[in-house]
Formats: C-alpha cells, sequence, structure tokens
C-alpha cells in the first residue's frame, strides 16, 4: 500500500461514524437572517465582476472570492454553497443545480447538468399506491447533486480549492444558529481535510468527491436511510456523475439564447421565443394588451408541448429538433388568435408536421405547489459567465451529518408509458432553468429565476424587457410581470387552470379589461410572483450591470 493509499485509509476510519438512525424531521429551519453589508443592495454595476443572487451573505461570499482573484466560476460555487445556509428555505445541499457556463478560453456554452437522477429502488411499482410519490419527506428525494456540480464547476473552469470556496459557508454555519449546522459544518470539514490529502488542486477536489459519493458520508447516508425507509442506497451515490452537456440553442433578433436540455423545462422558452420572433412586440408596446397577450399565448402552446415530450434524453427519444424547427414554430404561431385567449391545452405533433396533436392525452395528478429555489449568477473581466438554479426543499435531514435532502422525484409521474414516468437512474424533468446569451460571439445577458413552473415565463419576459423594449436589467426586474398556470403543473402534476392569468396589479386598468374582454381568466396580484436576477455585460465598455428583484429579496453586488 503505498503512502497515500494510507493516509485515505487513515482518514477514512479515523473519520467515520457510527451511522445512528434518528427522527426525522419534516420541517426545515429558516434560512439564517443576513448579516452582511449589501443587505438591501439589488442593483450595482462595475467592470471587474458581479454576483446576483439571492442571500445577502452569499452574494458578498461569491464577490469576495472574485476581489480574492477567483474566477466567475470560483464565485458562483462559493455563493451556491453559502445559500445552502442563507437561502435554507429554498435550498439544501442534498438538492440540484443546473448550471450554464460560458468559458472565456475557449468561447464555448456549456451545462453542467446537476440533477441527481431515481435511486434504484425508485420503481413506478413502488409509487403506484394511494397517493403516488409524495411531495415531500425521505422518500421523495433525488441523488443529491449539489456538491458533484460545485466540485465540477471548481475542476473544469475554476482556480481555487474547494477549502477556499466553502469558507463563508463555514464561517455562517459556525454561528450555529440551528442544530444542523453544526452537523452540515462538521461534514465540510470532514471533505476539506480530505482534499488536503493531495497538493495537486484538481486531484483534491476528486479526493473531495470520493469522500461524499464513494466514502464515508455515503455509507452514513446509507445507514440512516435504511433504518428509516429511505429508497438512497450507496450505489446511488456512488455511481452519481454530473454530466457536461452541450446547451439547446436558437437565434432571437440577432442574439443567440442558450438553455439546457429537455431534462429541463428550458427548451419551452425557446419555442416560445420562436413563436414570437415574427410579432412587432416593442411597436404593441411593453406590458400593453397585445404584448402581454399574444406573449401569454405563445407560452401556452409551448408548454403544452413541454407536457407532453419533455423527459430525460437519456432514457426517451425526445423530438428537440423537430420541435423547435422555425416552420414548425410557423405552424404553431398561427393557432394564435389575436382577439381570444385560448381555453383549451393544444400541444403539437412536431414529427408529424402537424400543428395540433391528435387524440392528445388529457392526464393530471394532485396538488403538488413548490415553495422552494433560488438564484444565483456571476460573471467577471475576463468574460466568464455563470447562470445557475440551485433549488431543494421538502425533504428531510440525513441523520447527523447535516445534509438536507430535496424532494424532486415529486417531478416524475408513475403514467406508464408517458416520457417523464419515473424510474431508476432517471432524471426528473424539472422546472430549474438557467439562461445565458450570446451576442457576436460574447456573452450579454445572463438570467436566473424562481418559481418553479413560472421561471420560464419570467425569464421569457426578463429577454423581451431586455431585447425588445430595451430596459435596464434593474428596470426589468422591477417591471410589472404576469403568468399563466395554463399547463400541467411540475410538482405531483397539478391540474392545469385553462386561461388563467396571474397579472401585477401596477398594469393599467384599461390593460386589464382589454385582457378580460379577449377572454383571460385575471388574477390580479400584489407582486412579487417568480423571482428574477439579470446580469447584463456591455460589449465595448465591458460593465457589467447586476439586480435581481428587492421585492423578492433578490441581490447583486458588482466592482
Amino acid at each position: 500500500m503505498n503512502l497515500l493509499a494510507r493516509r485515505i485509509l487513515y482518514l477514512t476510519l479515523a473519520c467515520t461514524r457510527l451511522a445512528v438512525a434518528q427522527p426525522i424531521s419534516e420541517t426545515k429551519p429558516l434560512a439564517t437572517k443576513p448579516a452582511g453589508s449589501i443587505v438591501g443592495q439589488w442593483q450595482s454595476s462595475g467592470t471587474n465582476g458581479a454576483v446576483a443572487a439571492g442571500g445577502a451573505e452569499a452574494v458578498e461570499a461569491g464577490v469576495a472570492i472574485l476581489r480574492d482573484g477567483g474566477n466567475a466560476a470560483d464565485a458562483v460555487v462559493a455563493t451556491i454553497l453559502a445559500q445552502c445556509v442563507t437561502d435554507a428555505n429554498q435550498f439544501c445541499f442534498g438538492g440540484e443545480v443546473p448550471i450554464l457556463v460560458y468559458d472565456a478560453k475557449r468561447k464555448v456554452v456549456e451545462v453542467l447538468a446537476g440533477q441527481g437522477a431515481a435511486p434504484r429502488l425508485a420503481t413506478r411499482e413502488h409509487f403506484t399506491r394511494p397517493g403516488g410519490i409524495p411531495a415531500s419527506g425521505i422518500e421523495a428525494a433525488a441523488v443529491p447533486a449539489t456538491l458533484d456540480v460545485c466540485l465540477t464547476a471548481l475542476d473544469r473552469y475554476g482556480s481555487k480549492r474547494f477549502a477556499e470556496v466553502v469558507a463563508p459557508a463555514l464561517r455562517i454555519l459556525d454561528r450555529g444558529e440551528y442544530a444542523w449546522h453544526a452537523d452540515l459544518a462538521r461534514t465540510l470539514r470532514r471533505l476539506v481535510a480530505a482534499e488536503r490529502l493531495s497538493d495537486d488542486r484538481r486531484r483534491g477536489l476528486r479526493l473531495v468527491a470520493d469522500y461524499f459519493y464513494r466514502g464515508p458520508i455515503a455509507r452514513e447516508i446509507d445507514a440512516w436511510s435504511r433504518a428509516n425507509g429511505g429508497l438512497i442506497r450507496e450505489v446511488d451515490l456512488a455511481t452519481h456523475v454530473t454530466r457536461v452537456e452541450d446547451p439547446v440553442m436558437i437565434e432571437y433578433r440577432g442574439h443567440v439564447v442558450a438553455k439546457c436540455g429537455p431534462w429541463t423545462q428550458g427548451p419551452a422558452l425557446l419555442e416560445a421565443l420562436q413563436i414570437l420572433e415574427p410579432f412587432d412586440l416593442a411597436t404593441m408596446g411593453h406590458n400593453r394588451p397585445d404584448a402581454i397577450h399574444v406573449t401569454v399565448e405563445a407560452i401556452k402552446l409551448a408548454f403544452a408541448d413541454r407536457d407532453v415530450y419533455y423527459a430525460d434524453p437519456l432514457f426517451q427519444r425526445v423530438p428537440l429538433n423537430a420541435l423547435l424547427r422555425p416552420e414548425y414554430a410557423s405552424m404553431r404561431r398561427a393557432l394564435i388568435n389575436m382577439n381570444q385567449a385560448s381555453l383549451e391545452q393544444r400541444p403539437g405533433d412536431p414529427v408529424g408536421g402537424k400543428p395540433l396533436l391528435a387524440e392528445a392525452e388529457s392526464r393530471h395528478g394532485l396538488e403538488g405547489p413548490s415553495i422552494d429555489t433560488t438564484t444565483c449568477l456571476a460573471a467577471d473581466a475576463e468574460g466568464n459567465m455563470m447562470a445557475a438554479t440551485p433549488s431543494g426543499w421538502s425533504g428531510v435531514l440525513a441523520g447527523s451529518t447535516g445534509v438536507w435532502l430535496g424532494s424532486r422525484l415529486q417531478s416524475f409521474n408513475t403514467w406508464e408509458g408517458h416520457p417523464n414516468c419515473i424510474e431508476p437512474g432517471k432524471r426528473p424533468r424539472i422546472t430549474l432553468t438557467p439562461t445565458i446569451v450570446l451576442k457576436d460571439g460574447r456573452p450579454r445577458i445572463a438570467v436566473s429565476v424562481a418559481g418553479g413552473d413560472l421561471q420560464d415565463q419570467v425569464t421569457l419576459q426578463m429577454l423581451l424587457d431586455l431585447i425588445d423594449f430595451r430596459l435596464s436589467p434593474a428596470e426589468a426586474v422591477t417591471a410589472p410581470r404576469f403568468v399563466t398556470h395554463h399547463f400541467l403543473g411540475s410538482f405531483r402534476q397539478t391540474p392545469p387552470k385553462l386561461g388563467s392569468l396571474d397579472i401585477g396589479d401596477e398594469v393599467e386598468a384599461s390593460t386589464l379589461t382589454d385582457l378580460r374582454i379577449r377572454g383571460h381568466h385575471l388574477n390580479v396580484l400584489k407582486p412579487p410572483f417568480g423571482h428574477p436576477v439579470v446580469i447584463r455585460i456591455d460589449p465595448d465598455s465591458k460593465r457589467i450591470e447586476a439586480a435581481g428583484d428587492p421585492k423578492a429579496k433578490r441581490h447583486a453586488s458588482a466592482y
């Protein structure tokens, strides 16, 4: 046995504790109160770097990494790890984080698929019982993905060690505001100790991953899960991997919009943009009746296709190229009646080349609203850009590890033959959907939104506000918004609310009256709904503008 192997064995034996079954807590404590110098700061600009996210202390952590010579990848990972504490009522260490990356060195956009799969025991047969897949609790957990996607981002694009980027999270945890803080801090320090077994940065990152997914932490989670009726086993953790994938991209008014694949709802945004492109939205007017109406109708058509076709492409053949053909968008566009709101779900037939799918199924499940998800963006002076959507909630605390698990399996269904039917090893089709926009080959815009099925609807409005209506990031995140629930809900397949239109109470009364006349079922609400953050880079001055909706307690900092 060589020296390195002996050291690893010694650390494993020294740090492994007997996993004792503990009572499962169903209530997660609220996040810690932000106490950083940027509390209340929701917009900022600079030329060296920027972070826009949820918790103020998490944003501060990311900007501190930038100031210390780190790049956008280092900053986004530091922010995400801190958000496990500052945004703990929206995101957890055992959750998931899809990340879009623009790598300035190679001039490419890549996807880090930070979504865990269903455990091997999570079969359709297991959940075909009264109640189906639960909305919360131990059986709703997918394999934790947060740590591995963060390590992959550091390994592939970053410059810092794990110990450096996790230090801000540890400082927050060491305040010990909740009992689980001490346990998570202990787990993170065990991971830092594993990293120190190698002086090589990238090798150290792999030791961190091995310690959590294939070492002592995995064994502790396995023992706890077995003792408490959970489905996750050591083999599920050991075989987890963060896939690096190509993004899905389309052109819109001279911009290239990049999204994650159809294991997310992201491509629905691209379909909606293609449907909208021939319309002169700027002439229609910002938040005027025609612009709102046509945008909502495009969303309805795109989401109808999402509900029928989207799933993990490793398990299902998703007709994505056909869905995003301009000819298909033209057929779908012709279904929009500018004088009448649609009151029915209308999926199309992209493979058959038809605007409507014959004999479309209409199935739905139980109510299962989601209150999770936060936001995270970063950019640096070298032109790197990161967009992430961290999430995870309603799960349980995995024993004494301090690791909260998420409840993402509820985004599956149990309908035999449906593309998104649950299978072991399969990723659920999720709502998490970061966005990066290029122009002339360089990153121009990044968007992240919290809000479940509302995420791409609000992202669509951010892009239209920035591109068509020429608003600033600060104006876009604070402008009145509107969303529909004219789709199958992504959490336990909530029944659609056909013709629904939730709209901010700041919208002019005459516009509301016009929309009612067209048949929209209006629900006038006080903001916020959908919680956006935006970063925009000026290609000439290189100035970086960052903003987050202050009513949704988003924060931004640049320097």
